[in-house]
């Protein structure tokens, strides 16, 4: 594509956006159906627009500061216990030949997430790609060529404009169900989560407060279990009715939604938030993010990870004190042991003797678990007798 084509229809996409988006904030009646969120992101849309059209109007290159989205970038916060991004940035330049396509498609994903949030209608992240998609007048270019370049400047808008994803109305695929006693609202309609039968309540992708309110809950905690087949489990037992609980799951690695559910039921609420999963690598990393956030999401720890959520379960030492049968042990594999050496050194882990102790016997073990192993010693031990045992004991890891 000619360099001075491409200067040509971004800049022009560039004051479309700023004229549309100027005259929205400037109105007096903003729509009933906005929220006090929604105006505010509409807010921090139109300052961005502003300020790229201060330096088009200025003849000065027009440019924005995209904060670095590295493991460089990233650290532990000692004191608030999450994993948070550092203050480097990077300009993304009009006028600078690799970064002019970049700059044109953080214009496209800011103008598609203003006209969702002024519709008051939502969209998935392949959905937005899908409409922000199409061929440049005048040329034989497209703004995306794949899904995955539309992915990255979401998140850097995200960053951007420090908004969730969510609250630019970009909704994930719905993974994972809640059940207790709990009375939620969702999008004006009352749900009982104590009436929900086996399916139980599916928690949506977006759980933001002007879409999900808590009305009342009774509920002393939140068990959250790995896996939707443990899930079930625990709901048919009524395990969440007997011990006066909300249970969820995630179905493996929560999405963006549960995980910020859990968050503000734990916030809000006061809600312990104890974690059921897998004695293997990747029930452990499950833990850390729920709880430090992750490295990829550094920019939302803020709003998702629970550092005093408490890991109860499987451990390493469970397959002598629940006598076990040989037959459950899965192997670790050169991929596990690599993994768990990883996160034992985790800033966040390798000061703690629990858990580097923990770490360290599922090494010498040379096995991991899955919490369905339990299912050896009978098909409810897990509801009947291991977990409420670990809550009377305390011995969770931390």
């Amino acid at each position: 594509m000619p360099f001075s084509v491409i200067i040509r229809v971004l800049t022009a996409k560039i004051m479309r956006e700023h004229l549309h988006l100027s005259n929205m904030a400037q109105s007096n009646q903003p729509e009933q159906t906005l929220s006090s969120k929604d105006i505010q992101t509409l807010q921090n849309l139109t300052a961005m627009a502003e300020q790229i059209f201060r330096q088009a109007k200025a003849k000065k290159d027009p440019a924005v500061a995209v904060p670095v989205r590295a493991l460089s970038n990233v650290h532990f916060n000692q004191k608030k216990k999450i994993i948070e991004m550092g203050k480097r940035t990077a300009q993304r330049q009009l006028f600078n030949l690799s970064q002019a396509k970049s700059f044109m498609q953080t214009m496209l994903v800011a103008g598609g997430t203003k006209q969702l949030i002024e519709q008051g209608k939502s969209t998935s992240i392949r959905g937005l790609y899908y409409l922000l998609k199409h061929t440049i007048e005048g040329v034989k270019e497209e703004t995306f060529d794949e899904q995955n370049e539309c992915d990255t400047v979401i998140e850097d808008m995200e960053v951007l404009l420090n908004s969730l994803r969510e609250e630019l109305h970009l909704a994930a695929e719905g993974r994972g169900n809640m059940v207790g006693n709990i009375l939620i609202a969702d999008n004006g309609d009352e749900i009982d989560c104590t009436r929900m039968g086996t399916g139980g309540y599916g928690i949506p992708s977006i759980v933001e407060p002007n879409v999900i309110q808590f009305k009342k809950c009774t509920a002393k905690f939140i068990l959250h279990v790995e896996k939707g087949t443990v899930w079930q489990r625990f709901n048919e037992d009524k395990f969440w009715k007997k011990h006066n609980c909300i249970l969820t799951h995630g179905q493996g690695q929560p999405p963006r939604g549960v995980r910020r559910l859990l968050y503000r039921l734990h916030n809000e609420l006061n809600l312990p938030v104890y974690c059921l999963l897998d004695n293997d690598p990747w029930g452990y990393y499950i833990y850390s993010v729920l709880k430090q956030g992750s490295i990829n999401l550094a920019f939302e720890s803020q709003r998702m990870a629970i550092p005093d959520a408490r890991f109860l379960g499987l451990r390493s030492g469970d397959f002598e004190r629940c006598r076990l049968s040989n037959s459950v042990k899965i192997a670790l594999n050169d991929q596990d042991r690599k993994r768990a050496k990883q996160i034992a050194e985790y800033p966040w882990f390798v000061n703690k003797k629990a858990w580097q102790k923990e770490i360290a016997t599922m090494l010498d073990n040379g096995f991991k678990l899955e919490v369905e192993a339990l299912t050896n010693r009978n098909i409810s031990y897990v509801t009947e007798e291991y977990v409420p045992q670990r809550l009377q004991e305390g011995g969770f890891l931390d």
